[in-house]
């Protein structure tokens, strides 16, 4: 038996986020008995909701649990930017795993953008999605010569990008920066809507969803029991573990460990205080800045990330501090902002020693997977752990998911 840990929901993140007001979340009914399906779905977040629309669309008896309201979690503390950028710049992918390696998962995470993007249009979601180009700035010590000869590799790998250089910069975006990188492919959403709207598509054709709580992990034939603190139990086929950071021991590797983030939402600024074409943006340094605006013209800006700060009471109480530095950056970065937090909130995330995904079986268990650790990627990778695993499920193993398994080596500069 293996058994899961217990987090609360206010554990993963802190404040009040701009996507909280005025939603309706998908109901959920308390789990009275034993069940059985295909495939168990732990965790309703924006993973979990990915998961079970798609699975449900192939053909399969998808149930969803959580203890907690779905999407309320990390989900909500996301800043939905959703880039196919990774945290680990390809330069420094290169040197962990090769060129053509790094080359072809940088590829990846820009065809799961492309495939989000699919989605949202196809099923007509209503999420506030937008097309969006991200604009990777020049900060600490990544200047305009570490800048290009990160555009130079990505030319060499096919992907889509302009460097700029300082004149050119000020000119288009009025940014006091050494350089940039302007890549095409990006997008924005309405986190929350966005998981909702997933969750409603999966339960309108047949997925359930419970509030409970799974405490065990069995193995049991070809599949999984799972034990649910009301003492009620799902047997399924596969189960599959969208919990985020929080994950029981087992499926854990030494590649992942968890981080805080601190991100505040101003008033609604003018046109003049924000930036052309509403460009993703992120700074080219290991703590990076990173912002963008709401439909609504809020600025939405965040970072001082610290994985020093684990326990949520420290994190939380650390938001009025970590609010003005990050205004003081705004500042900075486009003096016409109004420099107020409207909304201040903080968030508990998993990274990786490579910036990669953990994504797949977890070992000695085959009926059961895992995706987490996402980093700054968050939805992005969640929509390519759903393809992942759904190809698993039925049978299809390619040798590239082995660059995101749960048991890959810690990479070796």
């Amino acid at each position: 038996m293996f058994v899961s840990d217990t987090t609360v929901q206010q554990d993963l993140r802190g404040g009040c986020p701009p996507w909280l007001a005025g939603f309706r979340r998908p109901v959920r009914a308390m789990l009275k008995r034993d069940l059985t399906c295909d495939i168990l779905i732990v965790g309703a977040g924006i993973t979990g909701a990915l998961l079970a629309q798609h699975l449900t669309a192939l053909g399969h008896r998808v149930c969803v649990i959580d203890r907690e309201r779905a999407g309320f979690g990390s989900t909500t503390a996301s800043t939905a930017m959703l880039q196919w950028e990774i945290d680990c710049p390809l330069s420094e992918l290169t040197n962990f795993y090769g060129f053509e390696r790094a080359a072809n998962i940088y590829r990846r995470s820009h065809q799961a953008v492309a495939g989000l993007r699919g989605l949202v249009d196809d099923l007509g979601l209503r999420c506030a999605f937008r097309h969006r180009s991200s604009l990777y700035l020049a900060a600490g010590d990544v200047g305009a010569a570490e800048l290009l000869a990160e555009h130079q590799l990505r030319e060499r790998a096919a992907l889509p990008g302009v460097y700029l250089d300082y004149p050119t910069l000020r000119r288009e975006f009025n940014f006091d920066r050494e350089a940039a990188i302007i890549s095409p492919g990006s997008a924005d959403a309405d986190p929350l809507l966005l998981a909702h709207a997933l969750l409603a598509q999966a339960i309108q054709h047949g997925a359930t969803m419970f509030d409970a709580q799974a405490v065990s992990y069995d193995n049991f034939g070809h599949g999984l029991i799972v034990g649910l603190e009301s003492g009620h139990q799902i047997e399924a086929k596969n189960v599959i573990l969208a919990t985020g950071y929080v994950m029981p021991d087992f499926p854990k590797t030494e590649l992942h460990s968890t981080a805080s983030s601190w991100a505040i939402a101003t008033p609604p600024q003018t046109p003049e205080a924000l930036w052309r074409d509403g460009v993703l943006i992120w700074e080219a340094s290991e703590d990076y800045l990173y912002a963008r605006a709401t439909a609504d013209n809020r600025i939405v800006i965040g970072g001082e990330d610290d994985d020093t700060v684990t326990e949520p009471d420290e994190r939380d109480g650390l938001m009025p501090e970590k609010a003005a530095t990050i205004l003081r950056k705004l500042s900075l970065l486009r003096p016409n902002a109004v420099a107020k937090a409207e909304m201040i909130w903080s968030g508990a995330f998993g990274q990786t020693d490579d910036g990669l995904p953990l994504i797949g079986r977890a070992p000695g268990m085959p009926s059961l997977f895992a995706a987490y650790g996402y980093g700054g990627n968050g939805i992005t990778f969640s929509f390519l752990a759903s393809r992942m695993i759904a190809k698993m499920i039925g049978g299809d193993q390619e040798e590239w998911y082995d660059d995101f398994a749960l048991d890959r080596p810690v990479p070796k500069t």
